[in-house]
């Protein structure tokens, strides 16, 4: 089935593309804004038995990850990521989420 109506078919691509990352991260500014990642991550990403793995991980998920931190839709142990993500602004989360992308998991 073909939609033809262009209004319904921009509202049904918005609604396809919500909440992903649309115009992508600057990693290089990223890089700048992970002074509070890098306490509990390490500065490759890769974690520790305490923290998770975000080296490496899709840019879309971390973003969306981040963006539920912020909102306090999810819920972090001790609500630090919480803490770390209620003052940053969207572009600041996607040039973190970008960075972080585009490390290597290995």
């Amino acid at each position: 089935m073909l939609i033809r109506n262009p209004i319904v078919t921009a509202l049904f691509v918005l609604l396809l593309t919500a909440g992903e990352v649309q115009a992508g991260g600057d990693p290089v500014r990223g890089k700048t804004l992970t002074n509070d990642c890098i306490s509990c991550h390490g500065s490759d990403g890769k974690g520790s038995f305490e923290s998770p793995r975000i080296a490496g991980l899709g840019e879309a998920h971390i973003y969306n990850q981040l963006k539920a931190f912020e909102s306090g839709e999810r819920p972090s142990v001790d609500g630090i990521m919480h803490l770390y993500t209620e003052n940053l602004g969207e572009q600041d989360l996607a040039d973190l989420a970008a960075y972080w992308a585009s490390l290597s998991a290995d």
